[in-house]
């Protein structure tokens, strides 16, 4: 029984070993089967995790994708634009650079005809310079034919017996003639039948009437522009000066070609210009050139001849010419006359009219300048001008044409009872230097003080006193003059005076 229950023992211990074995087993199972399982949940989640990781990943990357997708379009779109832009921005600059080089050329262009606007304008004006200056060169050579039928007008007019009418007509006539722009002014006429003179009085154009110009020049300045090229002063000067002369010989010969040579057989001329005084501002009428002459002396000129000098002229003619016309310088009329009752004064013919023995001190200041001029005239001076003084003496300048000690000369006379003060010689000494002249001639009736011929020899001023104008008078005019001074000079005798 023992060995029945120790093998009972045994065997439940077998069984019970075997159950232990077969639940470890179980367990095992049971273990491998949990870590199966596990494994294969672990599995399943690291599949899960894994695909999840994948879809993510996947996600990600399409994200990424789509990202970078999203960025070539946008980068494409950039790109687009950005060609789009420049494309547009080229477009624009060329349309610019198109539309600059049109400006440009358009600038150019018009800069170009500008310039040669200018250049024409230029040219134009000097054109008109130059025909203006042929104009007033001319003016003495293209008098108009015609005039007969205006003289026959006259003589009617006289055959009347009317004086008015004849000096009227004469004016209507001169007033008819047709003269370039600027150039014909106003002419005034009176007649004297009983010394058959006309006088003729014309307005002289004034000194604007000379271009100031030689030329027009076009300069490439910024901005460009056309320049005046300023004439001299000396040649604008000297072209008024000629200009006055060929109106004045104009004038005449105009005057004797509507008159009958029957009826006026001399002319009395006045020029004058209407014009203000620079320094008062007031209206002044100064006289230019005047001139007496007959008809058979003007007929002596050939007006027409190219090389004819008319300023010479009038010095040949004897005429008072301004030497300074352009600055209104003027000189005294040889006649004067009242227009409004068409009376003349009378010539003073001096020496004719001077008796045997005139008295120089006693003359009228007109006679005794006209006496001077005869006497220096006489001498050899040439081209005498009157300037204006403010004495009874008179103030000229002169030219002596003696080729070694020849010039102009400044002259100043004197007719006056007392010495001449030395400032009055230190004067004309120093117009002698302000005209750059050779010399300077003061001649008086009375006398000089020692300090006058002590600084006359060192200044080129001669002194000729009235014992010396008395001998001038006798030897070149024949006169045998008397110098009623109230006092004997120094040095003088009584025959000096007498």
């Amino acid at each position: 029984m023992t060995a029945q229950l120790l093998q009972v023992y045994q065997e439940r211990q077998k069984a019970k070993a075997a159950a232990v074995k077969r639940a470890e087993a179980e367990l095992a199972r049971q273990a491998r089967e949990a870590e199966r399982v596990a494994a294969a949940r672990t599995r399943e989640d690291a599949r899960r995790e894994r695909e999840a990781a994948q879809a993510w990943s996947r996600t990600r990357k399409e994200k990424q994708a789509q990202q970078s997708a999203d960025a070539r379009t946008a980068e494409q779109i950039v790109r687009d634009l950005e060609k789009r832009d420049a494309a547009r921005a080229k477009a624009l600059e060329q349309k610019r650079r198109a539309e600059a080089r049109e400006k440009a050329a358009a600038e150019r262009l018009a800069k170009q005809e500008a310039v040669e606007g200018m250049r024409r304008e230029a040219s134009e004006r000097t054109a008109e310079v130059e025909e203006r200056l042929r104009v007033l060169s001319s003016v003495l050579r293209s008098r108009p034919g015609g005039l007969h039928q205006l003289r026959l007008q006259a003589e009617r007019a006289f055959g009347g017996g009317d004086l008015a009418g004849f000096s009227a007509g004469v004016e209507a006539a001169l007033g008819s003639v047709g003269y370039p722009q600027g150039l014909g002014g106003a002419r005034q006429v009176a007649f004297a039948p009983e010394s058959r003179e006309l006088v003729v009085e014309v307005e002289l154009p004034g000194q604007a009437v000379v271009p100031s110009v030689t030329q027009y020049r076009f300069k490439a300045s910024t901005p460009p522009e056309v320049v005046p090229q300023p004439r001299k002063e000396v040649e604008t000067k000297a072209l008024y000066r000629d200009l006055v002369a060929r109106l004045a010989l104009r004038a005449i010969d105009e005057a004797f070609a509507v008159t009958p040579p029957a009826l006026v057989d001399q002319i009395a001329f006045n020029g004058k210009v209407h014009a203000k005084d620079r320094a008062t501002g007031k209206a002044i009428e100064p006289c230019l050139v005047s001139v007496r002459v007959s008809r058979d002396e003007f007929a002596e000129l050939v007006l027409d001849e190219p090389e004819l000098d008319p300023v010479a002229s009038l010095h040949h003619l004897s005429a008072t010419v301004s030497q300074h016309p352009y600055d209104l310088e003027p000189v005294r009329p040889v006649v004067s006359f009242d227009l409004s009752r068409y009376k003349i004064a009378p010539e003073r013919d001096v020496v004719a009219g001077l008796d045997s023995r005139p008295d120089l001190v006693a003359m009228d200041p007109t006679d005794f300048e006209h006496l001077i001029r005869r006497l220096f005239e006489k001498i050899g001076l040439k081209s005498w001008v009157t300037q204006a003084s403010r004495d009874d003496g008179i103030d000229a300048v002169a030219v002596n044409e003696e080729p070694l000690i020849g010039g102009l000369c400044i002259i100043q006379a004197k007719r006056t009872k007392n010495v001449v003060s030395a400032e009055t010689v230190r004067a004309v000494a120093g117009l002698v230097v302000d005209r750059s002249a050779s010399k300077g001639i003061v001649v008086t009736t009375a006398w000089f003080g020692r300090a006058s011929w002590d600084f006359a020899p060192r200044n080129r001023v001669e002194l000729i006193d009235g014992r010396h104008l008395k001998a001038l008078l006798l030897e070149h005019l024949g006169i045998d003059a008397l110098i009623g001074l109230p006092k004997l000079p120094p040095n003088w005798q009584a025959r000096d005076l007498s």
